[in-house]
C-alpha cells in the first residue's frame, strides 16, 4: 500500500530476538513459553473461581477479573508471536499487524493501570470510610468503571497509531524489541515525528502518572488512617488487607518504569537489555497478579483446590 506521495512502500518490520547460539534461543522459547501457559492457567483461573464463587462477587474481585481479563489480553496480543519467530523463524511483522500489536499493548496498559487506581480507591474507601462502603463501590459502579477504563484506555492511546500511519519508513526495519512499542516504531520513521512525541509523552503522563500519584496519595491516606488505630495488633491486620495489591502496583509499574528509562537512557545498551526489559514488562504482571492474590485470598485458595 503506497504513501500519500508514492514514493514509498509500507515497510515491514523486523522483530528483535535474544543473541545467542540456536540452543540458547530454544531455551529461551522454552521460557516464555512456560511462562505464558502459567500466566494462562492463573489469570484463568481467577475468572473461573470469580464465577463460580457466588461469596466473591464483590468489587475488590470483580477489579481482579478485569485485571485477569486485561493480563491474558495484553499477553495473547505479544506472546504467540514472540513464539512463532523462536519456533519458525518468522520475524518479520507487517506494518498494519505492528500498529494494531503496538495500540493493544499501550491501551491495555492504560486500562490496568487505571484499574489499579480503581482498587486503591476500593482500599481507601473500605478503610477509611467503611459505612459507605457498599453504597460507594456497588457491583454496577464497579461496571460502570471498567467501562470507563476501557474508555480512557482507547481514547488516549488510539492516536498513536494514527500519527505513525502517514509516515515514511525509509531506513532500517529492525526494532529493538519482541514486539511493537509506540517509541521503537516512531524512532524507526525518517520524517519528523515532533508530534507524536509530544503526543505519546502526554498520553503516558495523563494515564500512567496521574494513575501513579493517586494511587500514591490513596495509600497514605490509607497509611495515616491505620496510624489512628490504638494497637499495632490493629493496624497490621487492616494495614495487611492493602498488601496483595502493592505488590500488584509493584508488578506493573516498576517493569513500566524500566522500560521507560531504558528507551530514553540506554541507546547504547546491547540488545540483551531492550529485548529483557520487554519480556518482563509484558509477562511479569500477568504471572505474578494470580500467584499474590491466590496466595493472599483464602476464599481462591479453597475454591482452586476444590476445582483441582
Amino acid at each position: 500500500m503506497p504513501f500519500p506521495n508514492g514514493s514509498e512502500l509500507r515497510p515491514s518490520f523486523v522483530l528483535a530476538a535474544l543473541p545467542g547460539p540456536e540452543g540458547a534461543q530454544a531455551w529461551v522459547a522454552a521460557l516464555l513459553c512456560g511462562a505464558y501457559v502459567v500466566a494462562l492457567a492463573g489469570n484463568g483461573a481467577v475468572l473461573l473461581v470469580v464465577r463460580l464463587e457466588p461469596g466473591l462477587h464483590a468489587p475488590m474481585y470483580l477489579f481482579l477479573c478485569m485485571l485477569a481479563a486485561i493480563d491474558l489480553a495484553l499477553s495473547t496480543s505479544t506472546v504467540p508471536r514472540v513464539l512463532s519467530f523462536y519456533w519458525f523463524g518468522t520475524r518479520e511483522i507487517g506494518f498494519g499487524a505492528c500498529l494494531l500489536q503496538m495500540f493493544l499493548i499501550h491501551a491495555l496498559s492504560a486500562v490496568e493501570s487505571t484499574v489499579l487506581l480503581a482498587m486503591a480507591v476500593d482500599r481507601y474507601v473500605a478503610i477509611c470510610h467503611p459505612l459507605r462502603h457498599a453504597a460507594v463501590l456497588t457491583n454496577a459502579a464497579t461496571a460502570r468503571i471498567g467501562l470507563a477504563a476501557i474508555a480512557r484506555g482507547v481514547l488516549f492511546f488510539l492516536p498513536l497509531p494514527l500519527l505513525l500511519l502517514p509516515l515514511p519508513f525509509c531506513g532500517s526495519r529492525a526494532l529493538s524489541h519482541s514486539f511493537c512499542l509506540h517509541q521503537d516504531v516512531m524512532n524507526l520513521a525518517c520524517a519528523n515525528t515532533t508530534p507524536s512525541v509530544v503526543y505519546g509523552l502526554t498520553a503516558i503522563l495523563l494515564v500512567m502518572g496521574l494513575d501513579a500519584i493517586l494511587i500514591c496519595l490513596s495509600y497514605l491516606l490509607i497509611l495515616k488512617a491505620v496510624l489512628r488505630l490504638a494497637a499495632w495488633k490493629e493496624r497490621l491486620k487492616v494495614f495487611s488487607t492493602c498488601i496483595a495489591h502493592i505488590c500488584v502496583v509493584l508488578a506493573f509499574y516498576v517493569p513500566l518504569i524500566g522500560l521507560s528509562v531504558v528507551h530514553r537512557f540506554g541507546r547504547d545498551l546491547a540488545p540483551l537489555v531492550h529485548i529483557t526489559m520487554g519480556n518482563i514488562y509484558i509477562l511479569v504482571p500477568a504471572v505474578l497478579n494470580p500467584i499474590i492474590y491466590g496466595v493472599r485470598t483464602k476464599q481462591i485458595q479453597r475454591r482452586i483446590l476444590s476445582l483441582i
